[in-house]
């Protein structure tokens, strides 16, 4: 039964099955060319991340954020050329859930896929929570007021009562809100109402959405590039170039205020404002040249928005001090504020910005998730019903209309902050494994225009450059050994988690020491097996003589796994293991190579 569950699918089988008809008579329309590719990814790309976590991340952060925004393009450019190969091989809808079942076999082709229903269905959640800040704020702005109990989600409003919030709106959501059998009626009505319009546009055609997602990005690249420019003017005119160098809790002026350990605190943050270039390989079916245009679509989209959330976060730190960005969803907006740079238009600007980007991110990732269901239908591991195909619009019907439903129903009772954890850990998952699903297929010869990654043997590079980091860090970082098999607080550790605090209140203190103690175990842990892993994929390095781009690209996105929380691992090992429950008990037996 061992060797059953890791059945591995031929190349030439998926292809085959796929529907890999240049004319899409039979399966979905190919309809999308290079520009509408880069687009999608654009769309994806630049939302919410930009325009929500990223206020989080500059207050975890400070302006050295910019450090891992810039460590997590290159973490997603490595995983960029792995996603790029397997889309020019096998160029079908499915995404990482294909290329897995390709590379390592069933049981992991059905965990990616179990994992990215986080990214795409349940990062949508959280998509839909910040469009709905957005638009709730641009119709305030208009003179229009919702009640504030259908503007926020109940367990936002528990959890703020309960950790003690004097926040006016959340007591009056909490106050006004009608009560039925002692129950609150509290949910984020906007959210709700642009998934269904999402889920019907998605439903109604590919097409449609392609010329809907174009003017979005075009309206809101337009937008942001104002925000940097302007911005960026008045940070140098204002001669507020200081930010970038704030004191911290010591009086130590730094890039890094927090210690890249606070830096690194930001990953869920930076990580999320990635997540969505890898959904363009999910549209593979319906690129009218998926080998040559969907690699290409991929890496453009990602050095544009790399470029871009630099340039922002360098606009955000310099304009406004990074500690007062502590609960601010809305960052882009926020340091256009009288107390800050008072530019009112451009918050007008903004929040209509806002509104366009995250309406194009639901849309993208609306589309990526039913046709991952489909091609997991089409194995046998889902029922068959998921793969059902319009006969008018020619889209995926029935797993359309469950991903609205598995976004939708969430809306009345998850928060932001699960869901921003939950979405970024799947995806780093989903990441390690096609980058290590590359390593595992056989190399192809050239074919002219179909992408091939760079083959630079790694046999040597890849374990000397583990070994001249250990180097570096011992030599230049003389208590980082110490400090990583150290499981308990130093006394700064104890101060910074204390910092603040009112000391009148000891089970406040409590509670963050608590936290704190746990976050750096936590760390501590990941970062040992972290260089366990390396170390151990240094030596198949050597026997396999790997390509040197899938290598960093496993390294980097395992790397970036250091800085989940222990709240981020359980969630996602429970998530886990409910799909394996399902998995074994229809997927494994109706899988179409059990027979």
């Amino acid at each position: 039964m061992s060797n059953s569950l890791f059945r591995t699918k031929k190349i030439s089988n998926i292809l085959a099955e796929g529907g890999d008809d240049p004319h899409g008579s039979h399966g979905l329309k190919r309809v999308l060319t290079l520009k509408d590719l880069t687009f999608f990814g654009i769309a994806a790309i630049l939302g919410a991340g930009s325009f929500s976590s990223l206020g989080g991340a500059v207050f975890h952060g400070g302006p050295g954020v910019v450090v891992l925004f810039i460590i997590t393009a290159i973490a997603c450019a490595f995983t960029a050329f792995c996603y790029s190969e397997f889309a020019s091989r096998i160029p079908v809808a499915g995404s990482a859930y294909t290329y897995a079942y390709a590379s390592f076999g069933e049981l992991f082709a059905w965990i990616i896929g179990w994992a990215l229903i986080m990214e795409y269905s349940i990062g949508n959640i959280y998509v839909a929570y910040s469009w709905s800040d957005y638009f709730t704020s641009f119709l305030q702005k208009l003179g229009v007021h919702l009640p504030e109990y259908l503007c926020t989600s109940y367990m936002e409003v528990k959890h703020a009562l309960q950790d003690g919030s004097t926040n006016a709106d959340v007591h009056e959501a909490w106050n006004t809100a009608p009560v039925v059998g002692g129950l609150h009626i509290i949910f984020d009505l906007p959210a709700l109402v642009i998934n269904i319009l999402i889920t019907a546009l998605v439903f109604r055609g590919i097409k449609e959405s392609r010329n809907f997602s174009n003017i979005m990005v075009i309206l809101k690249m337009i937008v942001v590039g104002l925000v940097i420019v302007v911005g960026g003017y008045l940070v140098f005119h204002n001669g507020l170039t200081f930010n970038w160098q704030p004191a911290n809790d010591a009086g130590v002026h730094s890039f890094m205020p927090n210690g890249f350990s606070g830096v690194m605190a930001a990953v869920s943050s930076v990580f999320f404002a990635y997540i969505g270039f890898d959904a363009v390989s999910v549209l593979a079916e319906e690129s009218k040249n998926p080998q040559r245009d969907l690699p290409r679509g991929m890496i453009l989209s990602l050095v544009i928005c790399t470029v871009v959330y630099i340039l922002l976060t360098l606009v955000l730190t310099g304009a406004v001090n990074y500690r007062n960005f502590e609960g601010v969803g809305d960052p882009l907006a926020f340091i256009f504020e009288k107390q800050n740079l008072n530019v009112s238009w451009m918050q007008f600007f903004v929040s209509i910005a806002a509104v366009v980007a995250m309406t194009s991110v639901l849309l993208v990732f609306q589309m990526g998730q039913p046709r991952i269901w489909m091609s997991m239908s089409r194995d046998g591991l889902l029922p068959p019903v998921f793969q059902k195909i319009h006969p008018k619009f020619k889209t995926p019907s029935f797993s359309t209309i469950v991903t609205g439903l598995v976004v939708g129903v969430p809306i009345f009772f998850t928060d932001k902050t699960f869901v921003l954890d939950f979405t970024s850990i799947a995806t780093l998952f989903a990441f390690v494994l096609v980058c290590g699903g590359v390593l595992l297929i056989p190399r192809k010869e050239k074919e002219a225009g179909k992408f091939h990654i760079p083959y630079i043997n790694g046999q040597l590079i890849f374990p000397l450059l583990i070994i001249a980091s250990l180097l570096s860090l011992y030599l230049y970082n003389n208590n980082y050994f110490t400090e990583l098999f150290s499981f308990h607080l130093t006394d700064a550790e104890t101060r910074i988690a204390l910092a603040g605090l009112d000391a009148a209140k000891p089970e406040v203190l409590q509670h963050n020491l608590d936290t704190a103690l746990i976050a750096k175990q936590t760390l501590n842990l990941s970062t040992i097996i972290f260089w366990i892993s390396c170390i151990g994929i240094s030596v198949f390095a050597v026997v396999k003589k790997y390509s040197l781009i899938p290598l960093l690209g496993l390294a980097t996105c395992l790397y970036l796994l250091t800085g989940m929380t222990a709240k981020n691992w359980a969630w996602f090992g429970s998530w886990l293991g409910v799909g394996l429950v399902i998995y074994l008990l229809y997927g494994y037996r109706k899988s179409k190579l059990a027979a």
